[in-house]
């Protein structure tokens, strides 16, 4: 599946409406990821903090009576586009570090993290941890190596 200019627009346009519920100037920032909710029958695309406040909907027409049993698989490049476009403003919202987009299903169930946003990391569809196991693993090997000399 292919984004138009005018659905990556409106993505972007809601995207960008999300990050404004949270100001800048608030004293505490809160504690929350953002989940990308797609309709696949109605089109519609919904931002929701963790507590299932929506923080906006709009209607990718593009995306209105999809039949497509892969689309979740299809939406995600085009959500993660999305995100790396407008960057400037979903890599500095005003909410407690780190931070997550997470495409969700009609259920609410996670189906993907799109993009994770540390102070100094951003992670695109993927998983900040990945490998961590593996690293810790050969750390204590060589630290033991290392005690039994």
């Amino acid at each position: 599946m292919n984004a138009s200019d005018q659905t990556l627009q409106q993505i972007e346009r809601a995207l960008r409406k999300a990050a404004s519920k949270f100001p800048a100037q608030a004293e505490c920032y809160p504690l929350t990821d953002l989940h990308l909710q797609v309709k696949q029958e109605s089109g519609e695309l919904l931002v929701f903090d963790d507590d299932d406040n929506e923080l906006t909907r709009c209607v990718v027409e593009a995306w209105i009576g999809n039949q497509s049993e892969t689309f979740y698989d299809e939406v995600q490049p085009i959500l993660i586009q999305a995100l790396q476009a407008i960057s400037e403003v979903t890599e500095h919202v005003a909410i407690l570090k780190p931070y997550s987009y997470v495409l969700i299903g009609e259920d609410k169930e996670t189906i993907a993290d799109l993009m994770l946003v540390d102070d100094d990391t951003i992670v695109l569809s993927g998983d900040l941890m990945q490998g961590l196991g593996e690293d810790l693993d050969k750390f204590w090997e060589d630290l033991a190596g290392r005690d039994a000399r």
